[in-house]
């Protein structure tokens, strides 16, 4: 934060260093004769600084992010990114302005010349490859005439080409002035490098009971105030609900089952035109497979040969034994009751194999790189035959050192493959041949050392599906008793969890929701749920039935808390811990004030440890931990004196250094300052905006919006 005074406060000079025009030209500008920004309208979906952030300007970002995105990220996930991404420019934007950084019509040509999405796409290259910049600015200008919406998209990705120039400026000032002087990498060469042996006792706070320290409200109440910044809380919300879920029940799953059932054999069915029965063939007769699953199934009728892997593994094993025309089922497969039919079986009808490929200059699809003929190519196909084929070998690895083809990196592993989808000389070999065997064999593509890995079956099923859904009267019996027990906790007096567990419903709490939270545990993402809980018009205590994709949710409010700072309960139980500590900490050096370290071992029961090499910047000490200000005391003292009670993270500490080590004297410490500058730079843009970040006044109102 220093930095940035320091900048402000150089303004005029920052400007002349960095040789801003007075008049900066956007490329819209350039293309259009407009420039960005214009009077922003509608409602704020915030504010950062007192400037607002347009709703309007939002949503249109929104659009742009959610064709980015697409169905990898929910809604809510996309407001969130861009809320960050508008705060960021934002504040960012605000610290441009008040140094006078802008960016030239010549810069911001320069960034399109240097961007590989610009240069490289043909429609701006010139005949011979290169980026043409007439073609480019006629682009735009087309866009702008004849393709609105285009145009719109691209002011956006502009403005972010500007946004990010600018932040490379306003970061590349900040980290000119980030840097280590000598004396600095000096003390750092000699905290990486002193080292001192101790030896120690610990009193570790553990050997205190918690429930002999006793912290009331009023300690607590005085440490939160003292420490304001460190207990701010946003505002947040607790609710409690009882799920109904949509789900079938047992009646229905045995009606799906029975209906299965008689699915499977034929019927009879009388047509009285005719005065005749027919019979119609059920599952198990059918000689119409596709059109009897199309009226009967769930799933369609898939003809794809499949492997044991490819089935349901708790029922491979049956299906597998099938005979042609046999039935297995009904049986259960995840949310479906299933039926399978054995339509067909292949022995052996997929294989698994491994090859190396050796190509030639000419094969097809050959490396443009090859250059061997194919006599060469076939002569050291040979040569691999016969290493291939010595009991020592490990294929995979002669594959990988020796293959042309893409499968190298897998050790030349192609995986299961059926008959007819191999080149023909290779798929023979493979089918023809027992597993384990190794051979030759010329391709188009140029000379395979085949290895057969294994052969499987593959069978052709038929199966009959029906989803394990909920019937009417069971969504209609959900229905009556997710409203019966709405209209029971909504009743005065009547406790919601009391009520819950006396009709056996489980209420399950849900504590500190965010304004922008979506997802709830056990209901997922039910983003209706939150904005209700935020509503100012919910009142403590309120009830409300929701309608689910998959059931019910009767829902309480039952805890608000405001933005600000914590209130005791909520801050108890980050500062009972450390207050316990503190107290711990006075107790421990008040009984062995004035005692040597043997006297405090024998007091205490514990024993008197030591360390060797400990350095200030690796602070640990072995069997204890990270003990920063207990390693620090020891680095300054000198050898074979020793210290007072100190306060360490995981106990009291009396210490004597035995030895200490100073590092020798360098006649040059810029390594080490250049470490510090180079690791001060990398933290720059991170550390920089978090600290404008912090300092600012953002006013968050998505939640109202989304």
């Amino acid at each position: 934060m220093a930095i940035l005074e320091k900048i402000r406060k150089r303004t005029t000079v920052l400007i002349f260093i960095i040789g801003m025009a007075l008049f900066a030209f956007v490329i819209s500008g350039i293309f259009t004769g407009n420039n960005f920004g214009g009077v922003k309208v509608g409602s704020a979906v915030g504010e950062v600084n007192g400037e607002a952030i347009s709703i309007d300007d939002f949503r249109a970002k929104m659009e742009v992010a959610s064709g980015r995105f697409g169905s990898q990220a929910t809604a809510t996930q996309i407001v969130n990114t861009v809320w960050d991404q508008e705060v960021r420019s934002t504040i960012l934007e605000q610290e441009f302005e008040k140094l006078g950084i802008n960016i030239e019509q010549d810069q911001i040509m320069e960034l399109i010349r240097n961007n590989p999405s610009f240069t490289q796409n043909p429609q701006f290259q010139d005949e011979n490859g290169f980026f043409d910049e007439t073609a480019f600015r006629s682009f735009i200008a087309d866009l702008r005439v004849n393709a609105p919406e285009q145009y719109r998209l691209w002011l956006q990705n502009e403005q972010a080409l500007i946004q990010s120039a600018k932040e490379q400026t306003y970061m590349d000032l900040i980290r000119a002035g980030a840097g280590a002087s000598l004396q600095e990498g000096e003390l750092d060469y000699h905290l990486a490098n002193d080292k001192v042996d101790i030896r120690y006792v610990r009193v570790p706070y553990s050997s205190i009971p918690d429930s002999t320290v006793n912290v009331n409200r009023k300690e607590i109440a005085a440490y939160i105030e003292e420490h304001e910044e460190d207990y701010q809380q946003e505002a947040a919300r607790d609710i409690q609900y009882v799920f109904f879920e949509e789900k079938a029940s047992m009646a229905d799953e045995a009606a799906i089952n029975e209906a299965m059932k008689e699915l499977f054999v034929d019927r009879e069915e009388y047509v009285a035109q005719e005065d005749t029965t027919l019979v119609i063939p059920g599952f198990r007769n059918t000689t119409e497979m596709d059109a009897f699953l199309d009226r009967n199934s769930d799933l369609k009728y898939d003809t794809i040969f499949k492997l044991r892997n490819d089935l349901p593994a708790q029922h491979a094993d049956s299906l597998l034994s099938l005979s042609v025309g046999e039935v297995y089922g009904p049986y259960r497969d995840g949310e479906y009751f299933k039926m399978s039919r054995m339509m067909e079986k292949r022995l052996n009808g997929s294989v698994k194999a491994s090859h190396i490929l050796i190509t030639y200059e000419g094969a097809e699809r050959a490396n443009p790189n090859i250059t061997r003929t194919k006599e060469e190519a076939q002569e050291r196909a040979e040569e691999l035959l016969a290493e291939a084929q010595k009991p020592e070998t490990v294929f995979a690895q002669l594959a990988r050192d020796n293959s042309d083809g893409p499968s190298a990196p897998r050790g030349g592993d192609l995986g299961y493959f059926q008959e007819g989808i191999m080149t023909p000389k290779f798929n023979d070999f493979a089918f023809g041949n027992e597993v384990e065997t190794i051979g030759l064999v010329e391709t188009e593509f140029g000379f395979h050392i085949v290895r057969v890995d294994d052969k499987q079956d593959i069978v052709r099923l038929a199966t009959l599906a029906r989803l394990i859904e909920p019937s009417v009267e069971t969504v209609n019996s959900l229905f009556t008793e997710a409203t019966s027990f709405e209209m029971a906790v909504s009743n005065e007096g009547v406790s919601f969890a009391e009520e819950a567990r006396k009709n056996e419903y489980q209420a399950r709490p849900v504590n500190k929701l965010k304004a922008m939270d979506e997802n709830l545990p056990g209901l997922g993402s039910e983003r209706r749920i939150v904005q209700w809980a935020f509503n100012p018009e919910t009142e403590l205590g309120d009830i409300r039935r929701f309608d689910l994709s998959n059931g019910y949710a009767v829902v309480q409010l039952t805890a608000k808390y405001a933005k600000g700072l914590m209130s005791v309960e909520d801050a108890s139980v980050r500062v009972l811990p450390i207050l316990r500590k503190e107290k711990k900490t006075a107790r421990i050096m008040e009984a062995n004030k004035g005692k040597d370290m043997q006297t405090i071992a024998a007091d205490n029961g514990v024993t008197i440890a030591s360390a060797s090499a400990l350095t200030a910047k690796t602070p640990t000490i072995p069997g204890a931990g990270r003990e920063p200000l207990v390693v620090g005391t020891a680095v300054a003292m000198d050898q074979g004196s020793t210290s007072g009670l100190l306060k360490g993270e995981t106990g009291v500490y009396k210490l004597e250094v035995t030895n200490r080590e100073d590092a020798p004297s360098l006649d040059n410490y810029a390594p080490y300052a250049n470490t510090l500058k180079n690791s001060l730079g990398t933290r720059v843009a991170a550390d920089v905006y978090n600290a404008l970040k912090e300092k600012a006044e953002i006013e968050d109102n998505r939640s109202v919006f989304y």
